[in-house]
């Protein structure tokens, strides 16, 4: 068995490859416009990564996506977890659950979509401004 992908609906395509590809940087491999289906599949992956990607999904006519929490989270793994964040902050995501621990830190897609970082190795040593932020990206 090979994990392939996981697929997430999408109501905002720009908002979303704006979100994985410019923040978190993942790359666009392919894209399938189906119109009989009235939808739209985009593939991404995270350079150099040989696993599985994630699917975006998104259909033509406008549906309610809700808060995305059925679905759990995507996870990965990051090289310094402090930059990361740093930037992604810099970009305007809000940090939901900071990596106070220096390995673990949630942020979410413009879907609500939740979506773990992990430091690549082992935690790294806590240190501020990190260890002092709360669960809403405050101080």
């Amino acid at each position: 068995m090979k994990f392939l992908h996981t697929m997430i609906r999408v109501s905002d395509v720009e908002a979303s490859l704006e979100f994985f590809c410019a923040r978190l940087g993942l790359e666009e491999v392919r894209r399938k416009d189906v119109p009989a289906g009235r939808f739209t599949l985009i593939f991404l992956k995270a350079p150099g990564d040989r696993g599985g990607e994630i699917e975006l999904t998104h259909n033509w006519d406008p549906e309610p996506l809700g808060e995305g929490r059925n679905f759990g989270h995507l996870a990965f793994e990051v090289t310094d977890i402090y930059e990361t964040c740093r930037k992604l902050m810099e970009a305007g995501v809000t940090i939901n659950r900071p990596p106070r621990d220096g390995h673990m830190a949630f942020v979410r897609s413009p879907d609500n979509i939740s979506i773990e970082l992990l430091q690549k190795g082992g935690p790294q040593e806590p240190r501020e401004p990190w260890v002092s932020m709360d669960n809403t990206g405050h101080w």
